[in-house]
């Protein structure tokens, strides 16, 4: 198979198992509504059964460019698709809380494949980074959107196990068909990347220490209002209303994301990524702040602000790897990267049933503004070290 033909197929996957990952993380936030009214057991004891599989889908992304690198990064992905189909399955067969959260660990387990994995074979295979970044955010985006909406509907009509079915045969089917098309890893369009150099810059250890704080306050903004999110439009647009209209609310809030997502893959390959950056993460703070002390539209609307802010940090985050980092070290660097920021935010699940139990969503999603504060001053502190010094090309990124 001639490299352009490879990379197409490559990238096409790579955007599916993007929003497999997310939609499949995020059915049990909202399925876990029509399991409440169906066990009566209480919306904190249920959605901290989930606590597990956001702690693997961090923890677990370490060794994952690290296995990636010993065993081929095709391999790994066809295991992300087979482990995330096989654990949908046992979610929707499972019928206790220990059994819930058993197979909530596996499902987060095989989720924290893909970001440290497929992130290296987008950049690997990309012939345009910053709309190849812009586009499979879109594709992870469309996943979390679509996820809310689709469990609503499928819990409300078929049963909260048909949420779990459905998108575990498509993910079997999906790593079939990858197994199929997808005959190796290859080195694909990687020469082809705008030319685009690698920056060097005079002080990187400042720099890295900055950009993780990024990453961690990150990680916890995007779980906090993500997880929470189905339930917050619950309480805090309109009363009594139907799972699946929840759903739908729900998934309109995500879609703003995308839009942010086209924008930022564009704006990367024209602009400053620290300029960027810094511009917006402002945003973050000031959405979750609005929704933080508002209902009804006001609270959808510091939302909508929150979500396009969130995924454009996830395509900024992701191009300052490859543009940073030599390709020889980049697997290992996303995988870094995904750890600090889905680790610390594993513990979100548990802080969200505390903080609600004790004061609400207000005081969730104020703790959630306090985390953006943080990003808009790791962003400063970027955007600072990097004009301290000019940066000079060092080798051609791949």
């Amino acid at each position: 198979m001639d490299a352009a033909t490879l990379s197409r197929r490559t990238l096409r996957f790579v955007n599916v198992a993007h929003a497999l990952d997310h939609f499949v993380l995020l059915i049990y936030p909202t399925a876990v509504l029509a399991i409440a009214a169906q066990t009566g057991l209480g919306y904190g004891e249920l959605i901290g059964l989930a606590t597990g599989a956001f702690v693997a889908f961090g923890l677990c992304s370490l060794p994952m460019g690290w296995l990636a690198d010993r065993f081929g990064r095709r391999t790994m992905l066809s295991i992300f698709f087979f482990g995330y189909g096989l654990s949908c399955l046992g979610v929707a067969s499972a019928a206790s809380p220990t059994a819930f959260a058993v197979w909530l660990c596996v499902l987060g387990l095989a989720s924290a494949i893909y970001h440290p994995v497929g992130s290296a074979m987008l950049v690997t295979h990309a012939t345009r980074l910053g709309r190849d970044l812009g586009v499979n955010g879109v594709w992870g985006n469309a996943g979390a959107a679509t996820a809310s909406g689709v469990t609503a509907l499928l819990a409300s009509s078929l049963g909260w196990q048909a949420a779990f079915i459905a998108p575990g045969l498509l993910c079997l089917g999906c790593g079939a068909a990858f197994l199929a098309l997808v005959p190796e890893d290859g080195e694909g369009s990687s020469s082809k990347v705008s030319g685009a150099p690698v920056i060097a810059v005079a002080r990187p250890i400042p720099l890295l220490v900055v950009f993780a704080f990024a990453i961690i306050a990150g990680g916890m903004t995007f779980n906090i209002t993500t997880i929470a999110l189905p339930k917050v439009v619950d309480e805090r647009v309109g009363a009594q209303l139907p799972l699946a209209l929840i759903g739908s609310v729900a998934t309109l809030v995500f879609a703003f994301g995308a839009l942010t997502q086209l924008a930022m893959g564009r704006l990367i390959d024209r602009f400053s990524l620290p300029t960027l950056f810094l511009g917006l993460s402002i945003l973050q703070p000031v959405g979750l702040g609005i929704a933080a002390v508002s209902t009804g539209l006001p609270l959808l609307a510091g939302l909508v602000l929150t979500m396009a802010a969130l995924y454009g940090q996830v395509v900024i985050n992701d191009a300052m790897v490859a543009r940073y980092v030599p390709a020889a070290y980049r697997t290992r660097a996303y995988s870094v990267r995904y750890f600090l920021g889905f680790t610390a935010s594993g513990f979100v699940v548990p802080m969200i049933a505390v903080l609600h139990d004790r004061g609400g969503f207000g005081l969730v999603l104020g703790i959630a503004a306090s985390f953006g504060a943080v990003i808009f001053a790791s962003a400063f502190g970027f955007f600072a070290l990097t004009r301290a010094a000019a940066p000079r090309p060092l080798v051609p990124a791949e």
